[in-house]
């Protein structure tokens, strides 16, 4: 049995969770894997691969992908989002223009601070891990690409924003950022992949699951050369 297995990840999970409910879908001793980390805030496209489909992993994680988010402007987060601790800060509404003008920044091969809290490995240790100890982790900003960010909607103070971007891209420090240059701050209140690569959001499979209609979703190896 083998093949890619589309989860509309709810929020509250993460990504690991999703992997251990989908184990007990498959027969014993099948390898499962997912293909980049969500957070646990974050709902939508998770893609497990099953079985052969576990050595394309690579390709999907490559794979662009487009997220929508809204962001709580006027304030800011130890994590970049509201599962930190969020520290709200006076400030009087930011105008759309104001806005508008800064994403073209965003935009393109750009220099991107990664959170502090993030799955990414410093010494062999996740960087949460090491900052749920209240250490500062020693990371360092990495080239990530963004294709187009743009404004849903935007009642103060929240802006909704669509992101389609390549791998390795944090939301939360697009919030984090564009709230800095706003002067005001900004963190991930709701976050949502619709999309990575071919794989869509909306043909998701939704938690709970039967083993029988998990398996019966399993998407060809092909899938991966989409």
């Amino acid at each position: 049995m083998e093949g890619f297995l589309v989860i509309d990840k709810p929020t509250g999970l993460t990504s690991r969770d999703v992997v251990n409910i989908a184990q007990r879908w498959f027969p014993r001793g099948t390898k499962i894997g997912h293909t980049g980390t969500l957070d646990p805030l974050a709902t939508g496209v998770l893609v497990l691969c099953v079985g052969a489909a576990t050595k394309l992993a690579d390709r999907v994680q490559a794979m662009a992908k487009c997220y929508e988010s809204r962001v709580l402007v006027g304030a800011t987060s130890d994590t970049d989002d509201i599962n930190g601790t969020v520290v709200l800060h006076e400030s009087p509404p930011v105008l759309l223009e104001a806005i508008e003008a800064l994403l073209p920044k965003f935009v393109g091969e750009i220099q991107q601070m990664p959170p502090q809290f993030s799955a990414l490995k410093v010494k062999g240790r996740r960087a949460h891990e090491l900052a749920r100890r209240g250490l500062v982790v020693p990371l360092e900003p990495r080239t990530v690409r963004i294709d187009a960010l743009a404004i849903l909607g935007y009642t103060w103070p929240h802006i909704d924003l669509v992101v389609d971007c390549g791998k390795g891209t944090y939301i939360r420090s697009i919030a984090r950022d564009l709230g800095a240059a706003l002067g005001v701050g900004g963190v991930v209140q709701t976050l949502r992949r619709t999309r990575v690569g071919p794989f869509r959001a909306e043909d998701g499979l939704q938690l709970p699951q039967d083993p029988g209609a998990a398996q019966a979703k399993l998407l060809p190896l092909h899938w991966a050369e989409k």
